[in-house]
């Protein structure tokens, strides 16, 4: 994604010098106003309302979905703003290295990038408490020798990201294998790097294990070799100073979102749906990607401005319904692009299950009507999750899990809880409680999760720009010592 880049152009009022006086007036010298002077840095934001964040683009950290910008540390910060009760600005450097270099000279409040923890790093900055746990790891792709030790690694060309802690743990590794050698690239991020392995244009990279477990959907011939680090954790790094108002405040709302388990519920909203589409799964979905929805989409546009949905969800639904397959039947009779029963093309008017625009403008019509009966008080994306959920077992079905969640002292509002309390409707000691009674409550977790997937996957189709010109790419440097 492009950074996008604000230009402002100042305007200056031409003076009418026509009737000026023969002789110069007495200019009034301007008074200096002087500079507003603060106790702390916390201070400073809460009275100018303003928050400035380092971050970078990365399907791990911040990034644009059809609903605005997010990512994990995208909705981290703007939890933190929310509970200091400013506003956020966002400032993407060009570079990992330039992130890090701004963040220790007082370039923004702190820096929210995926930074890892490491004892270098230490000496120089200050962590808050961690919020998410990785490791390292080799990758490498599809038709390329898998490595099996660091030694085998000399066998292919190995790139990584100029200053991150990858070139740490290879300097470290260096130590007891004398012969290991790598690039270092100061431009490229490791998105970057994974495509060049995805294009055989390089053989190995290291990547976090949460950057890989994400970006492997959209390119499923990649593959994990080996982990290379011990677990390491990420946090936001600040500037060491004297005044640690800020830092002090950020950590404490981290001890406070571990504690009262929003942080889980974030981590699951960007990471609990990644494991459920296989390479197989991702290669269909792909050529049905290419050959199938072209003929669907603009159906699938123009039932989402209708009942205002971005297209996405729609066309998601109907992969995990049908596979865009019009003439689909399952064994107990849906059909259609959307999958509908007889009962349910009913309800929502459609006459011919088969005909594709009816389909989709019926199953448009059913989501809008589920997502009607959840509660308004609920909060975006939980409450499109459970519409979701609704769309595939029912609404009563849902609601006796959502009881049976509140009564197990968990939140009913929240979908990373209600998910782990459905597929107890299959089991007689909670579904002879309920008013309706038994339901395959597993396959709603599946159905909702899989759609995230195809979603996900959609974003990634329709608006990834990938690296056009090899040409244009910036230059190496051969790391050997």
């Amino acid at each position: 994604m492009l950074l996008q880049r604000l230009f402002l152009i100042l305007l200056f009022p031409l003076l009418n010098a026509c009737d000026a006086p023969q002789s110069e007036p007495a200019v009034e010298k301007a008074t200096p106003v002087p500079a507003i002077q603060y106790n702390n840095q916390l201070e400073r934001i809460k009275k100018t309302s303003l928050l400035t964040v380092l971050t970078r683009y990365d399907p791990t950290t911040y990034y644009e979905s059809a609903d605005g910008f997010t990512g994990l540390e995208y909705d981290l910060v703007q939890l933190f703003a929310q509970h200091l009760k400013v506003q956020t600005k966002f400032i993407i450097p060009d570079t990992f290295t330039q992130i890090l270099q701004k963040i220790q000279t007082g370039g923004a409040d702190f820096a929210a990038a995926g930074i890892t923890i490491t004892s270098d790093r230490q000496q120089q900055l200050l962590f808050t408490p961690p919020y998410q746990e990785i490791t390292e790891q080799i990758i490498y792709r599809s038709g390329t020798k898998s490595p099996k030790t660091v030694a085998d690694l000399n066998g292919g060309i190995l790139e990584v990201v100029q200053d991150t802690s990858h070139v740490e743990t290879l300097l470290q590794l260096q130590e007891s294998n004398p012969n290991l050698q790598w690039f270092t690239n100061k431009n490229l991020d490791t998105d970057g790097l994974l495509y060049l392995i995805n294009a055989r244009l390089i053989d190995y990279t290291i990547a976090d294990s949460n950057q890989i477990i994400l970006i492997r959907r959209f390119y499923p011939k990649l593959n994990v070799a080996f982990d290379i680090s011990p677990p390491r954790q990420l946090a936001w790094a600040f500037q060491k100073s004297t005044d640690t108002s800020l830092y002090d405040a950020a950590t404490q709302f981290f001890n406070k979102i571990t504690k009262n388990k929003v942080l889980e519920q974030l981590l699951e909203r960007h990471y609990g749906h990644t494991r459920n589409i296989k390479y197989v799964g991702n290669c269909t979905f792909r050529l049905h990607f290419e050959s199938r929805l072209p003929q669907y989409q603009a159906l699938f546009q123009e039932a989402a401005e209708k009942y205002a949905f971005d297209w996405r969800i729609l066309a998601a639904i109907s992969y995990q319904e049908s596979h865009w397959n019009k003439d689909a039947v399952s064994p107990t009779g849906v059909k259609g692009l959307m999958m509908l029963t007889r009962a349910t093309a009913k309800q929502v008017g459609v006459k011919d299950r088969i005909n594709a625009k009816e389909s989709i403008f019926g199953g448009a019509r059913y989501l809008k009507q589920r997502l009607k009966k959840i509660p308004k008080r609920i909060p975006e994306p939980d409450r499109t999750w459970l519409a979701l959920a609704s769309y595939n077992i029912g609404f009563g079905h849902l609601e006796d899990a959502r009881i049976i969640t509140q009564k197990l002292g968990k939140n009913p509002d929240k979908w990373i809880d209600v998910k782990q309390v459905l597929p107890l409707l299959t089991k007689k000691k909670w579904y002879s409680k309920t008013k309706h009674g038994y339901a395959r409550g597993k396959e709603p977790v599946v159905y909702v999760d899989n759609i995230r997937a195809y979603i996900d996957l959609l974003l990634w189709y329709t608006n990834h720009k990938e690296i056009e010109e090899i040409t244009a790419m910036p230059p190496i440097t051969l790391k050997s010592h």
